[in-house]
């Protein structure tokens, strides 16, 4: 009889799978003077980094041939928006290029890519590796400079807010203590005080009872 495998197991090795399948670069054609968009659904919080780059007639990466030898109708424009409509990158008439940014809304993103019209038309072969989440933390070297600089100031802001509430802790702790030690002297005196008024108290009760008695006895009373 076959061992049946728990169904979180079985989600777990899928994601696993998913997650260590290679994923290169995907080759467009896009005919000029026409449009072409990819969305990518992307989390709040994930970071997403993309690379494009236009191909030579010849198949051959722009990256490894000069721009000049590349005819005028091999060029691309792009521009990344958010769900809410926020440009995130844009660039014009160019062979390659990189973004990155870290979503800031949960949604669809777009990348549309356009070439300008010719006549006759052409039709410009690119590729388009885009990335996310978990599979976007091994291009950190595409990550733009002003963009690092943020993060440093953004980590850098969060570091004087803890170091902040790290010392409004030690106070408070330090206000506690005294706080403690202050109760702790108080009780001590109220108690003292409260044995001091029962001995006073005692001893006039003593007192007047003495005194009556040594009355009483004058007046022959007792």
């Amino acid at each position: 009889m076959a061992a049946r495998v728990p169904g979180s197991l079985l989600a777990l090795l899928l994601l696993i799978l998913a997650t260590a399948s290679p994923t290169g670069a995907l080759r467009f054609d896009l005919r000029s003077g026409h449009t072409k968009c990819i969305s990518d659904d992307i989390k709040v919080g994930a970071m997403a980094v993309g690379k494009y780059q236009v191909m030579a007639p010849d198949g051959v990466a722009s990256s490894s041939s000069s721009p000049q030898q590349l005819p005028d109708s091999h060029r691309i424009s792009l521009r990344v928006t958010s769900p809410y409509g926020n440009s995130l990158h844009y660039a014009e008439n160019v062979h390659s290029g990189n973004f990155a940014f870290t979503a800031s809304e949960a949604g669809d993103y777009l990348a549309c890519f356009w070439a300008p019209d010719h006549r006759p038309p052409a039709i410009v072969a690119f590729e388009f590796d885009w990335r996310s989440g978990v599979s976007a933390r091994d291009w950190s070297a595409v990550a733009k400079k002003g963009q690092v600089q943020m993060m440093e100031l953004e980590l850098r802001k969060l570091e004087g807010n803890i170091k902040s509430i790290h010392d409004e802790m030690f106070y408070l702790r330090e206000r506690e203590v005294e706080m403690q030690e202050l109760n702790r002297r108080t009780n001590s005196r109220m108690a003292w005080l409260g044995f001091l008024s029962l001995a006073i108290c005692l001893s006039v009760a003593g007192f007047q009872l003495w005194h009556l008695k040594n009355f009483f006895e004058r007046k022959k009373l007792l």
